[in-house]
């Protein structure tokens, strides 16, 4: 049964707007809320237990950029306050709460229109959880000198960026907010290299053990890695279009030095798609060397049984013609006829047993 309040529902109108927020259901889920202020002199980090007290104060004067990340989409009312104090087009907002969504940039606002001039980008982030491969979206909006971030709730996402924030002189320090938008995208581009990685090694340990040992079981493994590989390519064939179109396509929340380090980050999303192609080349390969495998050891089972049964023919043959309850048999009244019986039957096996050696069927 369909709520009418469910994000995912459809209204009279297309997106969500901002006094719907408070009526949609949720599960409850914990939110943490993180603000980075930084210019090229000072940098500050701060997990908002208040957002509406924040929101109402002032920026600090030093601070070129805020960044406020959102690990959590459980929480309506922090949805609203950001929703209403940085002007999100509704649109926007209703894809934030949609999970499925193809990486895509979209521009909202600007010149004559009633919204604030913002790029909004979504993607997704891939991680590993032991041999599985996750997923979760990541939506983020781009203003002159604000940057919003949601997710889902891995909090390890952002790491990198953190780490580079928090080093006096560093490029993203002295840079403006489209520049720290470029540095999110490029931590979850560059994420999958380690990934691939990992599932050339474990391409490489599948087929050492199907030339070894093909078992059954070793199918199911194949099968899984060409599922994590096509779950990887969903998810980075997209982000080729949507770093060539922030590329492409000039805003005016994208600075020009922002445009040179996006062609190095198109760069690395050629090279992963290229990566991912190739160990699909290989799994595929690996299939079919496993079912190669399989056949060939069918091969010699059936070979092994051919010649049991082809030698054991001529000496049931005998046993047979002698089993019969005939009374005339001549060679039944010899003193040596059990013993002549099987000195012929193992002569005729070795006999045959030589050929298949000579043949090299042995």
């Amino acid at each position: 049964m369909e709520h009418k309040n469910d994000a995912t529902s459809k209204t009279s109108a297309p997106g969500i707007e901002h006094h719907e927020i408070k009526d949609l259901q949720r599960n409850a889920e914990k939110v943490t809320i993180t603000t980075c202020d930084y210019g090229p002199g000072q940098f500050s980090v701060e997990e908002i237990t208040d957002l509406e007290g924040f929101l109402a104060q002032h920026r600090p004067e030093w601070t070129a950029v805020r960044w406020i990340n959102v690990a959590g989409l459980s929480d309506m009312s922090v949805m609203l306050s950001l929703a209403t104090k940085y002007d999100l087009h509704p649109l926007a907002i209703e894809d934030i709460f949609q999970r499925t969504h193809r990486p895509k940039v979209e521009a909202y606002g600007g010149g004559e229109t009633e919204f604030m001039a913002r790029l909004f980008i979504i993607t997704q982030a891939l991680y590993t959880e032991g041999d599985e491969l996750k997923n979760e979206q990541v939506s983020i909006f781009l203003g002159h000198k604000t940057v919003l971030s949601f997710q889902e709730g891995y909090n390890e996402l952002w790491a990198p960026v953190m780490h580079r924030l928090n080093k006096k002189g560093s490029r993203l320090r002295i840079n403006d907010a489209s520049f720290l938008a470029y540095s999110l995208l490029d931590v979850l581009v560059d994420r999958n290299y380690p990934i691939l990685e990992s599932y050339s090694d474990r391409a490489e340990a599948l087929e050492t053990l199907i030339l070894s040992n093909s078992k059954p079981g070793l199918i199911k493994d194949i099968n899984q890695l060409n599922r994590d590989l096509l779950k990887l390519r969903r998810v980075i064939w997209p982000m080729r279009e949507v770093v060539s179109s922030l590329q492409r396509d000039p805003h005016e929340c994208i600075g020009e030095v922002t445009h040179v380090y996006l062609r190095d980050l198109y760069d690395h999303v050629v090279q992963i798609i290229d990566l991912i192609e190739t160990n699909r080349e290989i799994v595929s390969e690996l299939t079919d060397t496993y079912m190669s495998s399989v056949s060939n050891r069918m091969n010699e089972i059936m070979k092994v049984l051919t010649l049991i049964g082809t030698i054991f023919i001529p000496l049931t043959f005998l046993a047979g013609v002698y089993g019969m309850n005939f009374i005339f048999l001549p060679e039944l009244k010899l003193r040596w006829a059990y013993p002549i019986f099987w000195i012929v039957c193992i002569a005729a096996a070795l006999v045959m047993i030589w050929m298949f050696r000579k043949r090299k069927w042995l």
